[in-house]
């Protein structure tokens, strides 16, 4: 496993891809795929099938992992 030097509740700035220069504060470390999920940067909209609690399904905007080494601590 490698050790990270982001920890959860950092902040840190984007420094590639489509959310250049954002920053938010990490939300969770995954060290054996060296990601880290960011607030608000790298959203994706998933589809939600309907369901009971939800009969007109649709869809809702999440958080998906980043590679560390595209980040930096601010």
């Amino acid at each position: 496993m490698i050790k990270l030097k982001i920890k959860k509740n950092d902040m840190v700035t984007i420094i590639t891809g489509d959310d250049k220069g954002k920053e938010g504060k990490v939300l969770a470390v995954y060290p054996k795929d060296s990601k880290i999920i960011v607030e608000g940067c790298n959203i994706v909209k998933k589809a939600i099938k309907p369901t009971d609690d939800n009969p007109k399904g649709g869809f809702t905007e999440k958080e998906k992992p980043i590679h560390i080494s595209n980040v930096k601590k601010s």
